[in-house]
């Protein structure tokens, strides 16, 4: 699972979803499925100018979550 910390992010900054939006040129529903964790993909020009935005690199912005493993008894 990929999580994205959009939302630790803006809050650091205390900023909007507006503000981000338009900060970024990017759309309002694009900002909103990345903070609430439901978008399925992302355009690497939204990955760039978020990171722009919150000076940051693309691994502070993302993160990858590995599934446990089951175990077998």
């Amino acid at each position: 699972m990929i999580r994205c910390h959009l939302s630790t992010l803006m809050g650091r900054e205390k900023l909007r979803i507006s503000d981000v939006a338009k900060s970024t040129g990017l759309n309002r529903s694009t900002v909103t499925a990345l903070y609430n964790e439901t978008a399925t993909r992302v355009d690497l020009p939204a990955v760039e100018s978020l990171c722009e935005l919150f000076q940051c690199q693309v691994g502070e912005l993302f993160e990858i979550v590995l599934s446990k493993p089951e175990v077998r008894q």
